[in-house]
């Protein structure tokens, strides 16, 4: 009977494996991206109850207590989040994912059971346990320092200072040297340095993610879920359970590959991003450039004109089109302007917003039409022909310093080419700078115009004048 249950277990484990396989490939595109949602929620569940009702589970009453708070605590909030909190949320969930981690990895150290392992497999169980907390005080209070970025309580300005890279390097010896004595340790004897191995890998998290600036936190949100998937993978470990093992990898794997592509689409090297300040370095002794031009604005009847008058328009989006919630009479304007045979095509970069998608995510909630989302590669040919763009609470994204001034945080970093169109008109609240901190020439050019005001407020103006 113990053996039918086991077997029983194992191909539902197996199961959920393929779903969450089929999970991530659905999500690789807008398309099926709704079904790979289905897949993953379904092989979540399958996973759950093959873990629950396995073999030496007792308390069933409390786990599923506590699975039902907690599911509802999670419907809640998933109810009442906004899409600009989005980011915050997803990097606060990573928190708790290292945690988990390493509240397992102690738990499996005094567990009695481990007493009882000798020879190699004692060795190897005292690793697999130092590797997981590690990871997971990482992803801990990295987590939680990008969600302070993100919601504005920790300023996003990069740490730079020339010992780094060094502390960095000494804080990871450490570690490894506290690992020597953990594993030589008899019985418990090796808790003291697992603790002092904690704090210091928590404090290297709170560094890594200090140490980046706001430009780049898309990456480190993508980085941060390649950290929690490697965390679960280090539990699934300690607690021999294969799904863990299997599941931990593909979001680790996933999140890893993610912020390659991302950091390509952003001419960064991996590792300098992640364990360095590299946007902050890129501009070290380079002296930035003066910003000439004058800033000149119209108003909304003005731009309307501009729209009616042009044949083809791009509308760059970014986190104040998000913050606005202007995405619905944005689409009501594009069919508008569609039906007067006019051109009408969005541009995204592929780290607009502060997370991954986040644009694509918004378009798709206002039910925009997938073959007329670009990506950057895509449009940015097309802008010396394109009539009017209207970038919509876009900043760093479109910023021409990436491309002529070395001395900027962000050069180097390929972006939209707006000022290469015809007309370029730029709606924010402001003259504020982006979430890099960095000014943005644009809006200087004597091609580009502001149009001051809330993004959706300056949209459904546009809507009654187009209109009429």
């Amino acid at each position: 009977m113990i053996a039918i249950a086991k077997e029983i277990q194992t191909a539902a484990y197996l199961f959920a494996s393929i779903l969450f396989i089929l999970s991530l490939g659905g999500l690789a595109s807008q398309e099926s991206a709704k079904r790979g949602v289905i897949f993953g929620i379904v092989g979540m569940i399958v996973a759950i109850m093959a873990t629950v009702l396995g073999q030496r589970v007792e308390g069933h009453i409390y786990i599923i207590g506590a699975i039902s708070i907690a599911s509802l605590i999670g419907i809640i909030v998933a109810r009442k989040v906004e899409m600009t909190s989005m980011p915050q949320l997803v990097a606060i969930l990573h928190s708790f994912v290292g945690l988990a981690a390493v509240l397992v990895g102690f738990g499996s150290y005094l567990d009695s059971e481990t007493q009882k392992l000798i020879g190699a497999a004692y060795t190897i169980h005292l690793v697999e346990v130092f590797i997981g907390i590690f990871i997971g005080a990482i992803t801990f209070t990295g987590s939680i320092v990008a969600w302070g970025k993100l919601d504005g309580k920790i300023p996003s300005k990069p740490w730079a200072f020339s010992t780094l890279q060094i502390m960095n390097l000494t804080l990871l010896i450490a570690c490894i040297v506290l690992g020597v004595f953990f594993c030589n340790a008899q019985g418990t004897g090796g808790m003291l340095p697992l603790l002092i191995m904690t704090a210091v890998a928590s404090f290297i998290g709170v560094v890594l993610v200090m140490a980046i600036g706001g430009g780049d936190m898309p990456v480190v949100v993508s980085m941060l879920n390649s950290y929690s998937g490697w965390a679960a993978s280090a539990a699934g470990f300690m607690l021999g359970n294969d799904l863990l093992i299997v599941t931990g990898a593909l979001v680790g794997s996933s999140g890893a590959i993610l912020s390659m592509h991302m950091c390509h689409a952003m001419n960064r090297s991996f590792f300098s991003v992640i364990f360095a300040n590299a946007t902050a370095s890129s501009a070290q002794g380079v002296e930035k450039k003066a910003i000439e031009g004058e800033v000149t604005s119209l108003n909304h009847e003005e731009v309307a004109s501009l729209l009616k008058e042009a044949k083809s328009v791009v509308i760059v989006p970014g986190y104040g089109m998000a913050v606005a919630k202007a995405q619905y009479p944005i689409f009501d304007m594009v069919q508008t302007l569609q039906k007067a045979g006019k051109k009408v095509r969005f541009a995204i970069h592929p780290v607009a917003g502060r997370l991954p998608g986040h644009m694509n995510v918004l378009l798709a909630e206002a039910n925009v039409p997938y073959d007329i989302v670009m990506e950057m590669d895509e449009i940015n040919p097309d802008l010396p022909e394109t009539d009017v763009v209207m970038v919509i609470g876009a900043n760093d994204v479109v910023n021409p310093s990436a491309q002529d001034d070395p001395g900027s945080s962000i050069y180097g970093m390929p972006v939209i080419e707006v000022w290469k169109a015809e007309k370029v008109i730029v709606m924010k609240r402001s003259m504020s700078a982006g979430y890099s901190g960095e000014d943005n020439p644009l809006f200087y050019k004597s091609n580009s115009e502001m149009l001051y005001g809330d993004a959706r407020v300056s949209v459904e103006k546009l809507l009654s004048f187009i209109k009429e």
